[in-house]
């Protein structure tokens, strides 16, 4: 009987930095629109809650698709 592999599979690390990525975008809009009602950093401008929010838009719904073509598996 052999022993498993110890190595990580690459497949598991990339789902997870996907993710992440995801969870990381959904908490920037959830500051950022926190930011904008006065919950939270009341004196901070709203120019940054809005890009917070934008930030996190992005990270949410673009990056983790632009990472999934860059990590393809080539047919």
């Amino acid at each position: 009987m052999t022993a498993p592999s110890r190595d990580r599979d690459p497949a598991a690390l990339r789902f997870a930095i996907i993710n992440l990525v995801r969870i990381a975008g959904v908490g920037f809009i959830v500051l950022g629109l926190l930011m904008t009602q006065g919950r939270i950093l009341a004196g901070a401008p709203d120019w940054i809650a809005y890009l917070l929010i934008a930030n996190g838009l992005a990270d949410t719904f673009v990056i983790p698709t632009l990472l999934i073509r860059k990590w393809r598996t080539p047919k």
